[in-house]
């Protein structure tokens, strides 16, 4: 069996961390922001961590960490 790849869209998105937590960054600030408040922009800049149930679908994307 060969070498398991990695989705590179996925692991441009997300990180694993030691414990196995999938790490990602807020949504919605890309593009657009003229008329986003700041106090709402301030507040995307904040990332977070996937739920468990959706979890596991991420790391299998992403086999090496």
């Amino acid at each position: 069996m060969g070498k398991l790849k990695t989705h590179k869209a996925t692991a441009k998105r997300f990180s694993l961390t030691k414990s196995g937590k999938v790490k990602h960054n807020g949504q919605y600030r890309r593009h657009n922001l003229g008329h986003k408040t700041s106090k709402r922009k301030r507040q995307l800049r904040k990332g977070g961590y996937l739920s468990e149930a959706v979890a596991p679908t991420i790391r299998t994307l992403l086999p090496n960490g």
